[in-house]
């Protein structure tokens, strides 16, 4: 019964996040192209349920009579492109460079660690809203700066457990006989360092998915025409009284899609905590991994 309890708290946020990603980019095609269409006699419609609603787009209009179906979803293709690929980016660099630090250490240990605190004393989001000013806010900008903005995380993840396995007996034991030292990170390390990297990675697609959705927000994400989750509440916000329903599908897919992360993300955790070096980097997973 606790193993089934489990297995429930891992597979149900897997399966609806896996749902929210397959609605976003497979959904909009499918819907065609007439939801993104604007039709200003059509606009700020309310959903089907409520009187006035329009045929044919069951969550309402925004304020140019566009399907807030379609939108939401084409939002949602946008804001998940930057969050998945921001934190797998944010995860592969954490992971090299914890590897490097922790088996290697010496001097490239306390490189890679005062770089990573000097890091940590900025303020990230300052910092963002800088880089953006500067260099732009298309997606691929947006995905690089929030993988800068998450590497520390993983990397003091993947050193912890690195120097604790590289003292294991075991691994002692390869090194004296011979084995080299890419035997021992692929055979030895690496099977215990990816399940936490996998963790840090499902908390930091939350993380991201927030933070892409405030600088939307704010103006500082990608430009309209083009919509994500952010700018799309951004847009409703001046109508929040009169149209509600612009501002809260996009907003409920945020919490949606980062509760379902999280939920990932603890399940994984506790799965992998006993008998595993998951474990031994609880103290780093509990700071937590917003940038």
């Amino acid at each position: 019964m606790r193993r089934r309890r489990l297995d429930l708290r891992l597979w149900t946020p897997a399966a609806v996040l896996a749902l929210v990603v397959l609605a976003c980019f497979a959904g909009p095609a499918l819907l065609g192209p007439d939801g993104a269409q604007q039709a200003l006699g059509e606009r700020l419609a309310p959903p089907a349920w409520l009187a006035g609603a329009v045929d044919g787009k069951p969550l309402g209009t925004d304020a140019f009579g566009r399907d807030m179906l379609t939108r939401t979803l084409e939002g949602g293709r946008v804001s998940l492109q930057v969050g998945f690929g921001a934190a797998t980016g944010a995860v592969v660099i954490g992971l090299l460079l914890g590897l490097v630090a922790g088996y290697w250490g010496g001097w490239w240990d306390r490189a890679i660690m005062t770089v990573a605190d000097v890091w940590l004393a900025f303020p990230f989001l300052v910092i963002a809203l800088a880089a953006v000013a500067v260099v732009g806010s298309d997606v691929p900008v947006l995905v690089a700066l929030l993988t800068l903005g998450g590497w520390v995380l993983p990397t003091r993840v993947t050193r912890t457990i690195v120097q604790r396995v590289r003292s294991e007996d075991y691994v002692v034991a390869a090194a004296g006989a011979g084995a080299s030292d890419l035997y021992l990170v692929r055979r030895h390390v690496l099977p215990q360092v990816l399940p936490a990297n996998l963790v840090v990675w499902s908390f930091t697609v939350g993380a991201l998915v927030v933070i892409e959705g405030a600088l939307s927000f704010l103006g500082l994400g990608v430009k309209p025409p083009t919509p994500s989750w952010g700018n799309i509440v951004s847009d409703g916000t001046p109508y929040l009284e009169t149209a509600w329903w612009v501002v809260a599908w996009p907003a409920l897919m945020i919490v949606v899609t980062v509760m379902c992360a999280n939920g990932l993300g603890t399940a994984l955790r506790r799965r992998w905590q006993a008998g595993s070096r998951v474990l031994e980097a609880s103290s780093e997973l509990d700071k937590g991994v917003a940038p």
